[in-house]
């Protein structure tokens, strides 16, 4: 069960859950190109490995595990992983 970024986080793109990821699988970072362009980060569903140290640091609670999306966010979960070709 991987962690999916939802809507909360468009506009915010706080990157505290880039830094306590220990898997580095949240992108864009800022200092990668895309983070400009991109609305929101997104979490790689391949590359995380579901320890949840995202969730507590996001500021506008936008991360969930996948179980627990609400269902208005659901597509979000297909958005974080077409974001990395998955």
């Amino acid at each position: 069960m991987a962690y999916v970024i939802a809507e909360p986080c468009i506009g915010t793109k706080d990157t505290a859950c880039v830094d306590a990821c220990p898997v580095d699988c949240i992108h864009p970072k800022k200092d990668e190109a895309p983070h400009g362009a991109e609305e929101m980060l997104y979490i790689d569903p391949v590359e995380c490995i579901d320890c949840g140290a995202c969730v507590p640091v996001c500021p506008v609670s936008a991360i969930f595990a996948v179980d627990d999306l609400p269902e208005k966010w659901q597509h979000f979960t297909e958005r974080n992983a077409k974001y990395f070709g998955r």
